[in-house]
């Protein structure tokens, strides 16, 4: 090796060096960050909101669901407090299998990730990087759904009336207002008997599709945890039952 091609090799041993602790440093600020959020996450839904609320023996039953991701509320399309093909259309008309729906699930979320994410090998990491650092819009989800069945990810609780109008006001507070006798704007979606709509709100870390549920639920009067940015928040405080 020549003296030239030995300075060289020399000079780029501390750069590399460098280099490879700034990585190290980032890498270890991210973990910390992640770490953070998670904790943060966990202490913030364990701590309850109207925790004095008890489960009525009688009343509106609705159900919490969940794809391990997102979480949603699920309501009668009818029930003696509201008819809920008044708001969305959809719901009173067959499904693509010809079943007529009998009850709706109502979910709220970043719009770009609703209409254009199906799966996370989908998501585009520019969009990704756009709802960490500056949010997104948000967007309601209503699917479709004919007699749902309780299980692990579909748990019913039951709401008094007067829990049950404030629930939906709630949602109906989630649309924005549109002129009298004109259709509300609906988007496509690639979830099977689902539709999407325009939401008010802004989507961020700390104000996710899950906070929604749980804000919404909150409202209504029902016992739920402060801040649940990932779905176990929310589903924990919802018993698993027939």
């Amino acid at each position: 090796m020549d003296a030239k091609a030995y300075r060289t090799q020399r000079g780029l041993k501390p750069w590399f060096g460098g280099t490879l602790r700034i990585l190290g440093i980032a890498v270890g600020a991210l973990l910390l960050l992640v770490l953070a959020f998670l904790l943060s996450a966990w202490i913030g839904s364990s701590i309850p909101r109207n925790a004095g609320w008890t489960e009525p023996e009688a009343g509106i039953p609705v159900m919490i669901e969940t794809n391990g991701l997102h979480t949603g509320i699920v309501m009668p399309v009818v029930s003696p407090l509201k008819d809920w093909r008044e708001t969305f259309p959809t719901a009173g008309r067959p499904r693509e299998d010809g079943w007529m729906p009998t009850h709706i699930a109502v979910g709220w979320g970043e719009k770009e990730v609703f209409l254009n994410t199906p799966t996370w090998t989908d998501l585009d990491p520019a969009v990704a990087a756009n709802v960490v650092f500056g949010g997104g819009e948000g967007l309601l989800r209503v699917a479709h759904y004919v007699r749902p069945q309780a299980s692990e990810d579909f748990r019913w609780i039951t709401l008094r009336p007067e829990e049950y109008t404030r629930l939906v006001e709630q949602v109906e507070a989630a649309l924005p207002p549109v002129p009298l006798a004109t259709p509300r704007k609906s988007y496509t979606s690639y979830q099977q008997h689902a539709v999407h709509f325009d939401a008010t709100g802004r989507y961020t870390l700390t104000n996710t599709c899950n906070q929604w549920v749980s804000d919404t639920l909150a409202e209504a009067g029902i016992k739920i945890g402060t801040w649940t940015p990932l779905a176990g928040g929310v589903m924990k405080w919802i018993p698993e039952g027939e």
